[in-house]
Order: C-alpha cells, then structure tokens, then sequence
C-alpha cells in the first residue's frame, strides 16, 4: 500500500513528531557529524597513500540515524558499504576499528580481522568455541559483502528466520529469537535494484510474507550512469508499484526524502513497526540523497555531474538541512552546532592516529630488528646496497614489506654461505609463519563444531535389514532427522507437497507440517539466501537444487557469501547451511550433472560431498547435521531405484569427511572416482579381472576436503599406477585430483606409467543414450585406457 508523506522538515512540530528529546535530536546529529568527518578522513587516507581505497557513507548520515532509532536488538541488518553511521549511532562499532579496517589492520580491525575492505562491517554472532550468541540480547549485524545487491539473498532468509521462529513453538524458548519479532533490515544503493537478484528477493518476499524491511539509499547514481539508464520510471519505488498491497498480501512502500530528519524518523519507526508487527515486507525508497565525495576514492564525481546538480547536492546535503531544520527550531544554537563540529573533527583525527599508531608501531619495531642484521654487515656488494637501500625506503614499514626484503637478504645470506643466514633464518620464519595463519584461521571451523570432528559411527548392517530403493533410505534418514530435530527445515522447487520430484522427502510434509518442509517458487539465488540467513540464526535448513546444473543460478551467493562467511567474519559468524543436490550420468546438455571444476574452484570453505549410493549419502547429511559447518551434498540421480540394504542405526551413523574408501583391492593399478562413476569403474574392474588385469577401485567420497588420511598415494604406493576417471570436462575435477595425489600428496615418487584421466569430452553430451554413450566415461573406455596403462 502507497502511505502518505509524513509531514516533515519546518512544517510540524519536532517534538511532537517524533517523540524524542533535544538531546536526542542533537546526539543523532553529533554522530551524524562524526560519520562524515571520518569519511572526509578517510578519502584523504587513500590519497596520501596510507590506505588502498575507500569508499564511505557520506551524504546518507540523516536516514541511517532515523534507521538506527528502529532498530530494536534481536534484528538484523544485511547491508552494503555506505552503512558507517548506522554503525557508529548504536556504538557497534569505534571510529578506531573504522581506520583500522580502513588500513586493513589485521590484528585490530574488529570487523574482519583485515579480511575486508573499509566499511565492510559484522557483529559476533558466535563465540570463540563456536557456540551461538544471545542474539535476542544483541544487535545483529551478517557480516558484509562486497557484490553488488548480494546482501539481498541473506537478508530473505534472515527474515524468513523470524516467520519460522513465529510459528514453531518448539523453538520459542531457544536465544535466537523473541516469538518471531525480529526484523531483517538490508540496505541497497538504488543503482544496484537492477540487479536480478533484488528483483528475485522482492517477489520471494512478498510471496512468503516476511519481515524484510529494504532500505534503499537513492542518490541518483550507480557510480557514473544516473538513473535515467537504470530503473524504470527512474524510480524504484514506482517501478515496484506493482507489489504493494494490504497486509498478508503485499508489500508496504514510503517514499522518503533523505534530508528530512521528522520524516524519516516518524515514517521509519512507524514503518518498521508494521514490519514487525505483521511480518509485512517494506520498502523504504529513501531519495534525494547526495554523495559528496562521489562513489569511492577511484576517481571525482565532478566528471560526470552538472554544476547544477553538483550546486543542488551542496544545498540538500542532509548535515545541511537539519543543521537549518534545528536551528529554526530552537532545537540547538548556531554555536552548539559549531562545537559538535569542532569536536567531532577532533575527536575522528584522534582516532585517526591512536588507530594509525596501533597499526604502524609492529612494523616499526620490526623494522629496527632487521636493520639490526645489515648493521652486521660490511659488504657493499650491489644487491646488498640495494636492499639496505629498499629498507630504509619504507616510511611506515608494513609486515609483508619487512617479510619480503628479510627473505631477499636470506637468499644473498644463503648465496654467500654467511653464517648470519641461520640467525635471520630463525627471526624470520616465525615472523612469516605467524602471518600466514594469521589470515588463514577460520577458513574451517577451529572450534569442537568442526565437521571434521564428528566422531565415526559405522552403519550397522544385518542379515535382517531391509533391502530398499535408494530413495527410501533417504526417506528413512529424513523422517528420523525431523523428529529429533525441531530446527531442521527442507525447503525447494517440489520439495513439500510432492517430497522432492525423486520422493526423498515424501510424505513427510503431512507428517512434519508445511512451515518445516515447504515449496519455493523457481528462484536459485533466493533459495540458496534463505538457507544461508536462516542457518545464521541458528535453525538447521537443507535447500535443494532440483539438479546440479542448476547450481549455476545459485553459485552466487553460496561462492561469495556462504562459503566465505566464517573466515571473511574472522571467525565471529557461522552458517551451517546444508545445499541438497543431485547430479551425473544425466543426458542432455542442460542436465549433463558434472560442473566439478567449477564447484571445486567457487566453494572453497565449503564441504563439498559426493556419495555414491544413498546409504552413503545419509550419513554425510548425519555428519554435516552434527557439524556447525555448510556443505553441499550431490546425489546420485540414477540412484534413487537402485536396492541397497538400509543399516539398522539409520540416523545415528556417520560417514566421515574427506576419508575415501577403498572398494577393491588391487595391485596393478589404482582407479581413482566419485558418485555415480563408482558403479561404471565397479563394471570395469570385473570385466578387467577376467582378463587378469588387478585394479585397486576408490571412491573418493568428498572432493572437498580431499582425501585428508593420505589413502590414495597409499594406494598408489602398492600399484604404481593411477588413473583417474571423472565425467566432467577435460581439466576438471580429474585434474583438482590428478594435482592433489601427484603433487599434494607426492604420488610421482611411486609411478611407473604416466599419470592419466578419463573425462567427458569438452563439448556436452547431446540428448539420448547415443549421446549420453559417446560423450562421457564407458566400462569400455575405462577397461581400454586400464589395459593400455598396464601394458607400459
């Protein structure tokens, strides 16, 4: 529904409005002060050379206070890098840890460990041991990302989050969340609503009815291009007409000016409200902004503004206006007003310098230690003149400066048999190694949830369990799950009322109810947000990608976001979302199932699990489920009819990650593969064994991790010779294996034939059996390549 302006600006009474105190009026304008000295800071930081770029929040102070006062604690906001004032007005976050960010302080910037650029912000939503927060007692921040309008897909399931804690009674007496009452706030600048992702999360929105509350900061421009060539109607509150709707049905909108501090806050809190209230989606289009920097320190706004425009920002700057506003009003006399001023550019260069002075005191004390080792040299052999000369260079020495000219020195040592090489050798090596883990901690959880860490359970399998179908065993694994856990949600294209187009979740939406396993509209993107905002809150959701080729509209947020999440937070926030799957030997080129080089290559940080029946499948879904980390999970799709035996302790054993299995044993050549290759490479190696030919057959089972226990060069240890086989393309997921044993795991000491992969051909498989034949791995392809490997 369209609701009418708020009266604002000179026209009503402020105190009456909006409710709050002069001192709270001035204290919003202090921090609005503060925010916009630290940007002007900041831009002269990268120029002068101390950081590497910036971008700031400047020109959006007014609405990100008024935004601030709606915020209650329990919330979330999922945002992008113009949010500092929204940060520094409910104290989430120091003008300290602002420049440390901004120099990419490792050891100080709170936000990220230095993972991130400036303004990228997070809050802890987990502790040290990787235990979950009270996240009802705190303000909540996911932690950013930088592609443009990615925060959208996390902030649906962020707010999906609060319609399932809403309905679950189960879980109200949990520290996630009050009844449902949270909303999930994600900010946009207005150029970036072009992307398809913001169109895909409105519709999921408002189809699902959450509280999502989109704030988007319109200040004309999407860096260069105005708005003219971006948004229909060049506005996206008018272009997103269409969505508005009483409450249960559509989306509320307010059109909001950025300048208008009565505005906003009245509009805002009495939107926000609806949002929380009725679990109503809302848009806030928030306008007339300015940017008085321009986008970022990468170039001048002035190329590409009017002086008109650029005459109309210096008049509508919003500190400008509400300066006016509370002067007119009595709220604050011209000299209050020029003290917080003063004060507050003292108070940013402070912080500006204790933070300049904590990132550089390391680097300086370094610096004197290792002009300590040249002190000790006389030589004025030319490289050593240079590297004195490189030393003394450096201004304000950075680590890896230091770590780079010591390493140099190291080799001249080494090269001169100095036997100083051994003392430098021993202050540099920790120096190196402390900085490596310094940014290498928490790719992986380092806490008890590692998935690692889960202990082994072996299925237990009698003369008296049942032979099934494959996909009923994954039903049985399901059924048992959703009773013991009231916090597993399963959610996709097909997966409720049908259980899944191949029937793993069959009948258990009747039994479990349609808020814990429902239907989603065709929207990858979306799918993958909710399961990434709604394990962040602690619920447990498997999201299904019907197929695996479809993993490419949903690569997105899962590459950036998901598999990113616990090291780009340095630790501080966890998602242990699992993504259900299923893939190989499909025939088709849009369902040929194999895009492993490109998972392997996207989601790192991720586990990425490749079973190759569906009893081996339900127990990675048990470790993963005991785990606090994510996973994708790719089934075999020509497995569900297949009969396997269901173990007795269905639900309670586990298979281990990165622990390949050896199926078959051999002596004449290790056969290396995954999924549902395993059964053709099982074909084979009978076949072989008729002709004499002794092929050791092992199933990988996770691609990431790999093989952690060394089992494959253990392997190739007693058969010295390696084949690979794997239906994705040439240079794929064969060559990520061929590199892991031959080179990782130093496999080439034990070969007496040339390494080897048996791919699918480069192009995909055409439609049919004929096709599907001719372009992936056969029996007889893999017996002609054994013989020709064995016969070297």
């Amino acid at each position: 529904m369209m609701m009418p302006p708020v009266v604002g600006g000179h026209d009503a009474d402020p105190l009456v409005s909006l409710s709050l105190s002069p001192a709270d009026i001035i204290e919003d304008f202090r921090i609005c002060c503060l925010s916009r000295e630290a940007s002007l800071l900041a831009r002269r930081e990268v120029l002068t050379g101390k950081a590497k770029f910036g971008v700031s929040g400047d020109g959006k102070e007014v609405p990100q206070v008024a935004m601030a006062r709606a915020f209650r604690k329990g919330d979330f906001r999922s945002g992008y890098y113009r949010d500092q004032t929204f940060m520094l007005a409910l104290d989430l976050m120091s003008l300290d840890t602002y420049f440390a960010q901004l120099y990419a302080d490792a050891q100080h910037d709170q936000l990220s460990g230095g993972r991130q650029m400036n303004c990228h912000f997070a809050t802890s939503l987990i502790d040290e041991n990787g235990d979950w927060l009270n996240h009802k007692t705190n303000y909540n921040v996911s932690a950013d990302i930088a592609p443009t309008a990615g925060q959208m897909a996390r902030a649906l399931g962020l707010a999906l989050a609060s319609k399932q804690y809403r309905a679950n009674t189960a879980l109200h007496e949990r520290t996630f969340s009050e009844q449902g009452n949270e909303v999930s706030f994600v900010t946009i600048g207005d150029a970036s609503t072009t992307e398809g992702v913001f169109w895909e999360t409105i519709n999921a929105a408002v189809v699902q009815q959450v509280p999502l509350a989109v704030f988007v900061w319109d200040d004309g421009y999407g860096i260069s291009v105005p708005k003219q060539y971006q948004t229909a109607k060049e506005s996206i509150s008018a272009a997103l007409a269409g969505f508005e709707g009483a409450t249960g049905e559509g989306m509320a909108s307010y059109q909001l000016r950025g300048w208008d501090y009565v505005q906003l806050v009245t509009s805002i809190q009495r939107g926000i409200e609806q949002v929380r209230t009725h679990h109503q989606p809302a848009l806030f289009h928030v306008e007339e902004l300015t940017q008085p920097q321009g986008h970022s320190t990468s170039g001048s706004h002035e190329r590409y503004k009017s002086p008109d425009r650029l005459q109309w920002e210096r008049e509508h700057d919003c500190l400008v206006r509400m300066e006016q506003w509370m002067l007119a009003n009595d709220l604050a006399t011209a000299a209050q007003i020029a003290r917080i001023r003063k004060t507050a550019k003292a108070e940013v260069k402070a912080a500006r310098d204790r933070a300049w002075r904590a990132y550089t005191t390391p680097g300086r004390a370094k610096a004197k230690e290792l002009a300590a080792f040249y002190q000790q040299l006389s030589s004025e052999e030319e490289t050593l003149v240079e590297l004195k000369k490189d030393l003394k260079s450096y201004s304000h020495p950075q680590v890896h400066e230091l770590v780079r000219n010591a390493r140099r020195l190291h080799f001249w040592l080494q090269r001169q048999d100095h036997p100083l090489a051994t003392q430098l050798a021993a202050w540099l090596t920790p120096l190196h190694a402390e900085h490596i883990k310094l940014y290498d901690q928490h790719f992986h959880s380092e806490a008890a949830d590692n998935a690692l860490r889960v202990p082994v359970v072996r299925p237990v399998v009698t003369e008296d369990s049942p032979v099934l179908n494959g996909y009923q065993i994954l039903n049985k694994f399901f059924d048992r799950a959703f009773a013991q856990r009231p916090e597993l949600y399963a959610f996709g294209e097909d997966v409720g009322h049908i259980g899944g187009v191949n029937q793993g979740l069959a009948q258990l939406q009747n039994k479990y109810g349609p808020d814990r396993i429902f239907d989603t509209g065709i929207r990858e993107w979306t799918i993958m947000g909710q399961a990434i905002g709604m394990a962040m809150r602690g619920l447990r959701p498997i999201a299904e990608i019907q197929y695996l080729d479809y993993l490419l509209y949903g690569l997105e947020p899962l590459s950036d976001d998901l598999a990113t999440l616990r090291w780009r937070s340095n630790g501080g926030q966890k998602a242990p979302a699992i993504i259900r799957t299923r893939g190989h030997r499909l025939e088709g080129i849009w369902h040929s199932g194999s895009p492993m080089g490109m998972i392997l290559n996207a989601l790192r940080g991720m586990y990425v699990c490749v079973p190759r029946n569906c009893v081996q499948a339900a127990g990675m879904y048990a470790t993963l489920l005991q785990s606090g980390e994510p996973g994708l999970v790719i089934e075999c799709l020509n497995g569900y009819r297949l009969k396997e035996q269901l173990p007795d302790n269905i639900g309670e054993y586990t298979v281990p990650l990165g622990a390949p299995e050896v199926l078959r044993s051999g002596t004449d050549l290790t056969l290396l593969t995954y999924g549902s290759c395993v059964r053709i490479a099982a074909d084979a190696c009978t076949l072989l064994a008729a002709d004499g030919v002794s092929v050791e057959l092992v199933d990988i089972q996770t691609l990431l991790p790999f093989d952690l226990e060394a089992r494959c060069v253990a392997s190739l240890q007693r058969t010295n010779r390696l084949l690979v086989v794997d239906e994705d393309v040439p240079g794929g997921a064969s060559a990520y294996i061929l590199q892991r044993v031959v080179e990782h795991q130093n496999g080439y000491r034990y070969l007496d034939a040339s390494p080897q992969t048996l791919t699918a051909t480069a192009h995909r498989p055409s439609y049919g059996s004929d096709g599907d034949y001719f372009s992936k791995p056969s029996v007889e392809d893999i017996y002609e390549r054994v013989m020709r490997l064995v016969a070297e």
